[in-house]
């Protein structure tokens, strides 16, 4: 049986939706949870204590133990102090899982910079301040497991969420990064892309949105959060009963070796989209060195 025991936990956004059930899932399994939520509306604005104080009493009513945060995660100092609020009560941080979120969809011609600050500094933003101080604690105990909340808005698109989209997507961007700066010190780093009936999707999914309960994913949150993961780089659709893998693929493409065939032109492309765009015969890239291993063989052969 997977536990927590004697793990210390941080969800940013557990106030309600996905991060209550995956605060709520690591404290019965034996996680100290530390309940981060500012309080604010869907779209960012207010704040209040309600939020995240009603889960940290729903999981010591159950024998738990978990601690309420309030800190922004938009802001270096928020990051810093939902960290340290960590390591103040337990001593230690061993999960995090970056899950607040606001949206501000608008069509791209119609999008304001206030909403495309908004959402970079709550998604993406908040993930570096919250993460990094968390990092380096990691580091120090040779352990960690960290899970960002990205979204198929980001690794797909959807319309109307430029700013949400590409704060997704950049949550990738990290993890892939972070896999191997963290291999060494047994930190892995996951994404996943949750489908779950929220406050911030209700109008997204309509009718479905009672089919995708987020009960439903905090179980794979809580084993890419657990001891038992030794996987890092992974982005999972979850949502509906459903957990699936994405990846990124590099075709085999089209090859004009530049000593022997000469430079390659405009032309060249415009012929050989076929070449370019076929989905036989890809990798799956950990790292941008397996370019080179595609590569090498072609240009030195």
């Amino acid at each position: 049986m997977i536990d927590f025991q004697d793990r210390v936990a941080v969800i940013t956004g557990a106030g309600g939706g996905l991060g209550r059930e995956h605060a709520l899932l690591l404290a019965s399994r034996g996680a100290a949870v530390v309940v981060n939520d500012l309080g604010g509306s869907v779209d960012g604005e207010g704040d209040s204590h309600s939020a995240a104080d009603v889960v940290v009493d729903e999981i010591k009513a159950a024998g738990g133990e978990a601690v309420a945060e309030y800190s922004s995660v938009s802001t270096p100092e928020g990051g810093e102090a939902i960290i340290q609020k960590a390591v103040d009560e337990y001593g230690r941080v061993d999960v995090v899982v970056n899950n607040a979120g606001i949206l501000r969809d608008k069509s791209f011609a119609k999008m304001e910079l206030a909403d495309i600050h908004s959402v970079l500094d709550v998604h993406l933003r908040g993930a570096f301040y919250v993460t990094q101080p968390a990092f380096r604690h990691m580091r120090e105990q040779a352990y960690g497991r960290i899970v960002m909340t990205s979204s198929a808005s980001g690794v797909l698109g959807n319309f109307g969420q430029t700013n949400y989209g590409a704060a997704k997507m950049g949550l990738v961007g990290m993890v892939n990064v972070l896999k191997h700066e963290g291999a060494k010190y047994n930190i892995m780093v996951n994404a996943i892309a949750p489908i779950a009936k929220t406050r911030m999707t209700l109008e997204l999914l309509g009718p479905m949105a009672d089919k995708f309960d987020p009960s439903a994913v905090a179980p794979v949150v809580a084993y890419l959060s657990s001891e038992e993961c030794t996987l890092s780089g992974e982005i999972w659709s979850v949502g509906g009963g459903s957990v699936s893998r994405f990846f990124i693929g590099l075709t085999d493409g089209y090859f004009k070796h530049p000593d022997s065939e000469g430079v390659l032109t405009i032309e060249d492309i415009a012929e050989n989209l076929a070449d370019i765009r076929a989905e036989d015969g890809y990798i799956v890239p950990r790292s941008n060195q397996d370019e080179f291993t595609k590569l090498g063989p072609k240009l030195f052969e």
